[in-house]
């Protein structure tokens, strides 16, 4: 007999969709979106439309426990590999500290009972755990820098926008339930215009304008219009009032004529008086500043640049306007309870150089646990992230999965997936909040992290720590919302937005740093990043509307993965052909396709793809951004070899 489920997409999207499930005797025949939901509106992105049989029903799914023996992974019951991790973690503590324990989790899961699994380690510890963030990071220091705390409008306040700009946000790739904003508000005569290296058809058909600056010179741009905006007049006549350094921004802005500026971006000056215009006189305006920005060497200046803009126009603070980075997903959350002071002090490896940390940790590790990632895939230099994982005695992978992470692992422990289990998921592209619901009982053989995590700490004598229904500890962290009515019961029939949550950023223009005022930034570097001599495109390994991060079959990556660039940028090579990738830390075999639209200085390859498929990853040089600990993905050169 068939009936629906509402649920909720748990995985790393700014959107966390509301969905409605149905079910057929005892199997799922089809995901919707959920039509009440704000957000949401009925309809959800091709990834979790094919959600179904590339992860739920897929055979290469995982349903039982996988251990290492002579060299081969092979199945094993929940008893003999839980015990074994158990007795691995104890004796690498006794033995070495508990810092010889190193635990790595991603964001393959944004539900807050993943947090659960750090709290985990908090009460086995302290262990090791990474620092840094690649995805947000360099922008979230960013903003933090700027104005002291870090969120977003309400979607639904660009109602009062008279101009939209996407700088490096490519909706139909990320983020696609904004598009409903876009076109209303284009419906009500708004300018959307688009500033981006990439061109993106479906994007740009939201948008009356798209400006292609050289990969990397944004802050480039960013100067130029503010040097416009400055001569014109143009800057808000309070502006100095809440900003500090106000003088020395002005002087950074006056290192260069518009002409100039406009050259470094390799923009016409008519377009940067353009971006200036519509920004600064079409108030109010709403900026909405894509992640990868901030993934370069220079990316959390580059962010804190677009930060400015909006303070000195006055677009900060108001109805309709605001510099929209990411929302405060976790906020409204009681996590409290997560971090223990003690754990401050414990060792960490930064992220973006995993690979590099591992190899030199002194001490060594002994044992690894990863949960919700794919590091060997998703970080930089996957060869040298495997070979770092490689070096680790014993290594535990916790994954629905035999990813390539996971086939390096001693242990492998299959876990549930997000239309299996409780959870309560924020979000960071919103302000409302979900439940998501088992909406069938998972495999045999399949257990919750929660209940793996649990069923260690009863082994390691600290089960009381973790002792709780997934739904009781559900309500702990909904317990700061709960009074104003977001309870497990009010959202099992829908999303409730964030009782206080802001509907606008700052206002007042009124902002939680020391002095109570804007800091602007005083310094930008003279040119962009160097790329490597013989290595003249740049490597854009962007997200891909098909896919979501590495959340890939591997039957579908047997073939050469397809990269696109302008026909101007493969000369002698035919489109269909394949290729050697090449960088100077490794190369990879490709398909081309080619697209005229595009930069000539620029490839593009999908991220995703594992790193023993030859994954964009295996190019691209391990290095962090300049805050933030972030990664720089997107300053990797590269160039086309033919196939030998």
């Amino acid at each position: 007999m068939s009936h629906t489920v509402r649920t909720a997409c748990t995985r790393d999207c700014p959107d966390a969709c509301q969905i409605i499930a149905t079910v057929d005797d005892g199997k799922i025949v089809k995901l919707k979106g959920d039509p009440a939901h704000p957000i949401t509106r009925g309809f959800l992105c091709y990834r979790t439309d094919h959600y179904l049989e590339r992860q739920q029903y897929s055979p290469e799914r995982l349903t039982t426990p996988l251990i290492r023996r002579n060299g081969a992974l092979e199945p094993a019951s929940w008893d003999e590999a839980l015990d074994l991790v158990a007795s691995k973690l104890a004796e690498a503590r006794a033995q070495h500290g508990a810092e010889s324990v190193f635990y790595y989790s991603s964001g393959g899961s944004l539900g807050m009972m993943k947090q659960l699994n750090r709290h985990f380690f908090e009460h086995f510890g302290p262990v090791t755990h990474k620092r840094g963030d690649i995805c947000s990071g360099a922008g979230d220091a960013a903003q933090l820098a700027d104005m002291g705390h870090e969120d977003a409008h309400d979607l639904e306040d660009l109602q009062n926008s008279q101009a939209i700009v996407l700088w490096g946000k490519n909706v139909s790739e990320t983020g696609v339930h904004l598009i409903p904003h876009l076109k209303a508000a284009k419906a009500r005569g708004v300018p959307v215009i688009q500033i981006d290296p990439v061109h993106n058809a479906q994007t740009l058909k939201l948008s009356d304008r798209h400006y292609a600056p050289a990969p990397g010179c944004d802050g480039f741009v960013a100067l130029g219009v503010a040097r416009v905006i400055l001569d014109e007049g143009w800057a808000h006549e309070d502006a100095a009032s809440w900003c500090d350094n106000f003088d020395e921004f002005m002087a950074l802005a006056h290192r260069h004529t518009v002409a100039e500026w406009a050259a470094l971006a390799d923009l016409s000056v008519a377009d940067v008086r353009a971006i200036a215009e519509l920004y600064a006189c079409h108030k109010p305006a709403a900026l909405f500043v894509g992640w990868g920005l901030g993934r370069r060497l220079h990316g959390s200046a580059t962010v804190r640049l677009l930060d400015a803009l909006g303070a000195l126009t006055g677009n900060l603070g108001v109805p309709g306007g605001g510099v929209s980075y990411y929302f405060a997903r976790r906020g409204g959350f009681d996590t409290s309870f997560i971090r223990k002071p003690e754990n401050a002090a414990a060792r960490t490896f930064l992220e973006p150089m995993l690979g590099e940390e591992l190899l030199n940790a002194d001490p060594r590790v002994r044992v690894a646990i990863l949960d919700t990632g794919n590091p060997v895939s998703q970080l930089p230099d996957s060869k040298s992230v495997a070979a770092g994982l490689s070096r680790v005695d014993f290594l535990v992978v916790i994954d629905p999965f035999l990813t390539d992470t996971a086939e390096l692992a001693h242990v492998v422990l299959p876990t549930t997936t997000m239309l299996e289990e409780h959870d309560v998921v924020g979000s960071y592209g919103h302000h409302y909040v979900s439940l998501a619901q088992p909406v069938v009982a998972p495999p045999e053989g399949v257990l919750t992290d929660l209940a793996i995590y649990q069923a260690l700490a009863d082994r390691l004598g600290f089960g009381d720590a973790l002792k709780g229904s997934a739904e009781s500890w559900i309500e702990r962290f909904l317990a700061p919302m709960a009074a104003r009515g977001v309870t497990r019961e009010a959202l099992s029939k829908g999303g409730l937005r964030k009782p206080e949550a802001p509907r606008v950023v700052f206002p007042e223009r009124r902002f939680p740093t020391p002095s109570g005022r804007f800091q602007l930034i005083t310094d930008f570097p003279g040119a962009p990043a160097a790329l490597d001599e013989g290595y003249p495109l740049h490597l854009l390994s962007i997200s891909s509307y098909r896919t979501q991060a590495s959340q890939m079959s591997a039957a579908s990556q047997q073939e050469p993965a397809s990269i696109t660039l302008h026909p101007d940028a493969a000369p002698g090579h035919e489109e269909g052909s394949l290729v050697r990738l090449v960088s100077p830390i490794g190369a990879v075999t490709v398909r081309l396709r080619f697209d005229a639209n595009q930069r000539r200085d620029v490839v593009i390859y999908a991220k995703g793809r594992w790193g023993k498929f030859g994954g964009p990853n295996s190019l691209i040089r391990a290095r962090p951004t300049d805050a933030g600990e972030g990664a720089a993905y997107y300053d990797q050169g590269v160039r086309l070899e033919p196939v030998i």
